[in-house]
């Protein structure tokens, strides 16, 4: 039978890291190309003890069905959070807890966007977010980056010229390829152009927490004045990304809209991971455990830094993340990345090619993206030396 697929799905492709984690069933494959916490981050223990407390105690809370907008425990302890740690929630903001931030993405989408309609990013960005606006009929387009995130030059040419921009998709703090973080200059200067523009700010905070190197700088949502900001986060990466444990801080509005839409898609987040988080959270200091997870990646990171110093030619520039779990890696002479990382793969070291993050399928990258959180030492050692030496390689080649 010949299926006629709708036309929001039919031409989505598969992510290329969900593609790449079917290759990691060869053990002999160094893998550098997923965006997973490491398992050394995981509370196993305190979540164990945890999880025995809510089925003893609670039980019949824990495996029925909830209220949309979440857990009203969790709900509360993280409305506090972000207004500490981030100057995050005016009065009229709420919060909903979604299915990872993954979903918070998605529903932003969902909220506003037609088919047709257009939603800016930074060029390079998320897959995930990518492929969410995709799927929604929405059209990403891409705003030119340097090594301070969006330039803001070009993000005003493409809100005069783009026709029904709806969002402005931005992750400011650690960026997800680059690994870059934007200063409190641009992201003031971001916020009064979408302001001046009438577009919605979506501001995607996943690593914000995970800084190892100098000092926080404020969230685009901090100075949100006019209710404009829909700021979206997780505790993916500081409890548990299986957990699936999202949230979304935004106006009241917007909210309301979201609740229904996700009403939906799956009626609620899973409660019992909520009240587990939540037990966490008010059981466990979670900011020393947090701590913990920055003194880990702020070595891992320095590893590979300290690798890809001694074994990439010098043609070969990277950008040097001080949090988060990527770095980016740009080949010379604007070379195809894409034939770079097949060989590599050959060579049991995966990466992700930089064309997979781009809002235009069709346009190649020269850059490729690494993670550190992940591999093993032992791995980002070894799978450096080999990428090195192929790179040493394919460059006299080509």
């Amino acid at each position: 039978m010949n299926f006629n697929f709708s036309n929001k799905l039919a031409n989505l492709k598969p992510s290329a890291i969900r593609e790449i984690f079917k290759n990691l069933t060869d053990p002999s494959v160094i893998s550098f190309g997923g965006g997973n916490p490491s398992p050394e981050s995981f509370p196993v223990d305190e979540l164990k003890t945890l999880a025995a407390g809510i089925f003893e105690n609670q039980s019949s809370t824990a495996l029925q069905y909830s209220i949309t907008e979440g857990y009203t425990p969790l709900r509360n302890i993280l409305k506090a959070r972000v207004k500490e740690k981030f100057g995050i929630g005016r009065d009229f903001d709420d919060t909903i807890i979604v299915s990872g931030g993954q979903q918070g993405i998605e529903l932003a989408c969902k909220t506003f966007c037609n088919e047709g309609d257009r939603v800016l990013c930074e060029n390079p960005s998320f897959i995930g977010a990518l492929n969410a606006f995709r799927s929604n009929g929405a059209i990403p387009v891409g705003v030119d980056c340097d090594n301070s995130g969006i330039i803001p030059e070009a993000l005003e040419e493409k809100l005069r010229s783009t026709p029904n921009v709806k969002l402005l998709y931005t992750i400011p703090t650690f960026q997800n390829p680059m690994g870059i973080t934007t200063p409190l200059n641009r992201r003031k200067k971001v916020y009064e152009l979408c302001k001046k523009y009438g577009v919605v700010i979506l501001e995607d905070n996943p690593y914000g927490e995970l800084r190892f190197d100098g000092e926080d700088i404020p969230t685009i949502k901090s100075m949100d004045d006019e209710g404009i900001v829909i700021y979206c986060s997780s505790l993916s990466k500081i409890l548990s990304a299986g957990m699936r444990i999202g949230y979304v801080t935004a106006p009241c509005e917007i909210i309301s809209k979201m609740v229904v839409a996700k009403q939906s898609e799956d009626v609620h987040t899973n409660i019992f991971f909520q009240m587990l988080c939540y037990k966490y959270m008010t059981e466990y200091d979670i900011d020393a455990h947090i701590e913990k997870i920055r003194a880990l990646y702020r070595r891992k990171c320095n590893l590979m830094l300290e690798c890809l110093e001694k074994e990439l030619p010098r043609e070969i520039t990277f950008t040097r993340p001080s949090g988060g779990l990527f770095i980016w890696c740009t080949l010379p002479r604007s070379l195809d990345s894409a034939a770079f990382v097949k060989g590599l793969v050959e060579r049991k070291v995966a990466v992700v090619p930089g064309a997979t993050f781009l809002a235009d399928e069709n346009e190649k990258s020269s850059s490729f993206r690494l993670n550190y959180s992940t591999p093993s030492d032992d791995d980002i050692v070894k799978g450096v030396k080999i990428l090195g030496k192929y790179a040493k390689e394919y460059l006299a080649n080509n």
